[in-house]
């Protein structure tokens, strides 16, 4: 395997992300939107409206049917308020930090053929010494590291949000929590994945990166549709439940990862240049 190819690679995508507004801009509004403009727009409803909660609470009261007791023990000392505020924070926003690795893989895979190929830089990157698999990991890591990197950054500043927010029903530092944990350091990764794979394999076959974007709009559809299934009272985001999304969203990113590979060849991307 030609590591010092593959990093080269790497260090070279990194550059362009880091310098072209349309892939840059996404990984930075997304994050603020979800991870700080959120948290704070639901903590300062609650403190300015005080009859909110108990609004809220009518809302999301199948949601509430399906919270294990222990949950809602450690919230006691919340009050009614508080409970509800953070089991928004904690619980019912967990799915929507799923969209912050999905979205900023994709948009990065999106941008990996299709992107060398409308700046005319894709004839020297295939005609490189690297095989077609040294080729693809190269660009799947570009988009899981940035990936990560933003997903970890912006759970760190949400962090900081929940707790300040929550500080004063809680008055003390409770975030984060064994679910919280899971989704970022298990599930977000394996999500990460998924999205690359998935965008990689539909990046290689459309003529232009915004083809490709759009489709990252589509996978993130599933991200939205566990936030309803909790709103609904279908299921919990728990450790167990995170932890079996987790299983499921690396399974399948493998094989994803499997048929991308199969399917991938140098001419099949020259016939396209």
């Amino acid at each position: 395997m030609n590591w010092r190819g593959i990093f080269a690679v790497v260090r070279k995508d990194l550059k362009v992300v880091v310098r072209s507004p349309i892939i840059l801009l996404p990984m930075i509004i997304l994050p603020l939107i979800l991870q700080v403009a959120m948290p704070i727009g639901l903590g300062v409803a609650f403190n300015l409206a005080a009859e909110a909660a108990s609004d809220e609470a009518d809302d999301i009261s199948e949601f509430l049917e399906v919270i294990p007791e222990e949950v809602l023990t450690t919230l006691e000392t919340a009050g009614e308020e508080g409970t509800i505020l953070i089991l928004f924070l904690v619980y019912l926003f967990a799915p929507l930090y799923l969209i912050v690795p999905l979205m900023v893989s994709s948009v990065i895979a999106a941008d990996s053929f299709v992107g060398e190929r409308e700046r005319k830089t894709l004839e020297a990157l295939l005609y490189s010494p690297l095989t077609d698999m040294e080729l693809l990991i190269a660009k799947m890591m570009t988009a899981w590291v940035a990936a990560m990197v933003v997903s970890v950054g912006s759970f760190l500043i949400y962090a900081v949000a929940v707790n300040v927010i929550a500080w004063p029903y809680m008055g003390r530092i409770f975030f984060p929590n064994a679910t919280w944990l899971l989704l970022v350091f298990w599930v977000a990764p394996g999500v990460a994945a998924l999205g690359l794979a998935a965008t990689v394999l539909i990046s290689s076959r459309v003529e232009t990166f915004q083809e490709a974007y759009q489709f990252g709009g589509v996978i993130v559809l599933p991200v939205v549709a566990l936030m309803l299934g909790q709103i609904g009272g279908l299921l919990f985001f728990g450790p167990v439940l995170v932890s079996l999304l987790g299983i499921f969203a690396w399974g399948l990113s493998v094989i994803l990862l499997l048929i991308g590979y199969d399917s991938f060849s140098r001419d099949t991307l020259f016939a396209k240049m």
